[in-house]
C-alpha cells in the first residue's frame, strides 16, 4: 500500500509521479495543496482522478512554495528532503503541462 500519484496530459501521457509508502506523512503535502483531501484515503489514494486547471496548479505551487520555500534549511532527514523534492517536481511539471494544454489530469492512486 502508499500513494502513487500521477500527473496526465490531454494525451493520457504521464507527465508526473510522486509515490509516498503508506506511513509517509509527506503524503498529504501534496493533497492538501492541490485541496484534493477528498482523494486521500489513509494508506493509498481512493483511485479516482480529477482535472485541474492552470489557476489551480499556480495556486498549488504557490502554497507549497509559501509554506515550504526553506525546506532545504528545514532538512531533518534525506528521505524528508526527497519526499519535498518530489512534491515541488510534480507542481512544476504539472503546471507546465496545465499552461500548455490548459489543464492536468491528476490521478490519486
Amino acid at each position: 500500500m502508499g500513494h502513487d500519484i500521477f500527473g496526465f496530459n490531454k494525451a493520457g501521457n504521464e507527465i508526473a509521479y510522486a509515490r509516498f509508502n503508506m506511513s509517509n506523512y509527506n503524503a498529504t503535502i501534496l493533497y492538501i495543496v492541490l485541496d484534493a483531501d477528498k482523494y486521500y484515503a489513509g494508506v493509498s489514494g481512493s483511485g479516482d482522478s480529477s482535472t485541474f486547471s492552470i489557476q489551480q496548479m499556480e495556486k498549488a505551487l504557490n502554497t507549497y512554495n509559501k509554506l515550504y520555500d526553506n525546506v532545504d534549511s528545514m532538512a531533518e532527514s534525506d528521505v524528508f528532503t526527497w519526499d519535498h523534492k518530489q512534491i515541488r517536481e510534480f507542481l512544476k511539471s504539472c503546471l507546465a503541462t496545465a499552461e500548455k494544454e490548459g489543464s492536468v489530469r491528476v490521478y490519486f492512486g
